[in-house]
């Protein structure tokens, strides 16, 4: 029986044009690629949202009008490394705080590593936290009384289109009570000279990353791929603020992947698109959860207006 990275394979790469997920960047290769392109100085994401939280962690408990006598649960949505989150943790510690904090990601490996890191910078925290989907996760969650609030950071939300980060906004609220909040992490619109080189750094390490999703192709699908053939392309569109990756063939060529018994005709020039990675302002972000009952009810920004931590609140 195929599994599901077989299945998508065989549908992405028999369209026009051709796509692959970007969640199937993330074999073991790809996760360490992708620590080391968070450190990059292009990659601004990190650093600017790092520094939200690392100076204005306070002014967020303050607008999340919390209760210090009433336990609240702090659920994130794909915790990662922890490593911004961490700083809010360190001041709702300080300032005595009841809450339950409850990472969710589907990968074990993430959780350990969350779980380590915590460990290491405030070892008396309880951590509750869940392997699994979001929202199957989050149904349970929702039994109970507490109230919550949720974190969705590194603008994750931007991988979408703004018709599945609608439904998204939607389904997440649709597992909230009146007054649960939302924190919701979202790159701001900019130019395209900020915005380019952090999706194709001069170290090269985000086309490895992007390329290594051939690799692993060839290793999981007895594939011939060969990535001298192929180039990482992206691109960023100023007005409609959407970054696209793409992997662009350089020569008309034919690959074979063997257990898959498919081959792919490429033209020169063709490429199969990734991942998106859309930009924000307000009016997007009212736009995408006009649907969805959760309101703005306030933003922090870095110091250079290159990104935004906002606030929303489910409304009824």
């Amino acid at each position: 029986m195929k599994n599901q990275f077989a299945k998508d394979i065989e549908e992405g790469l028999n369209k026009n044009p051709k796509s692959l997920s970007s969640k199937y960047f993330y074999d073991e290769v790809g996760s360490s690629l992708f620590s080391e392109i968070m450190k990059l100085p292009e990659y601004y994401l990190t650093n600017s949202e790092f520094e939200i939280f690392q100076k204005q962690s306070l002014e967020i408990i303050k607008a999340l009008n919390l209760k210090k006598v009433e336990t609240f649960e702090l659920i994130e949505l794909g915790a990662g490394d922890g490593y911004k989150t961490i700083e809010l943790l360190k001041v709702l510690e300080a300032e005595s705080f009841s809450y339950k904090y409850i990472p969710i990601d589907i990968s074990q490996k993430a959780l350990d590593q969350i779980n380590h890191n915590i460990k290491e910078q405030l070892p008396h925290l309880e951590i509750a936290h869940r392997k699994g989907d979001y929202f199957n996760i989050l149904k349970k969650l929702n039994e109970s009384s507490y109230p919550k609030v949720i974190l969705f950071l590194g603008s994750n939300i931007g991988n979408m289109n703004d018709t599945i980060a609608s439904s998204f906004l939607m389904n997440l609220s649709n597992n909230l009570s009146k007054g649960d909040k939302l924190i919701l992490g979202a790159d701001l619109m900019k130019s395209k000279e900020i915005v380019l080189p952090a999706y194709n750094d001069k170290q090269g390490v985000t086309r490895a990353f992007n390329l290594n999703l051939l690799n692993r192709i060839n290793r999981e699908f007895d594939a011939d791929f060969d990535l001298e053939k192929f180039e990482h392309a992206p691109e960023y569109d100023e007005v409609d603020g959407v970054a696209k990756s793409s992997i662009q063939s350089n020569v008309d060529q034919t690959v074979h992947l063997k257990k898959l018994d498919l081959k792919v005709e490429f033209e020169s020039g063709e490429s199969i698109h990734t991942e998106i990675s859309r930009k924000y302002n307000d009016e997007i972000i009212n736009k995408i959860s006009f649907h969805s009952g959760l309101k703005i009810m306030d933003k922090f920004l870095d110091s250079k207006n290159y990104f935004a931590d906002y606030i929303l609140e489910k409304q009824s």
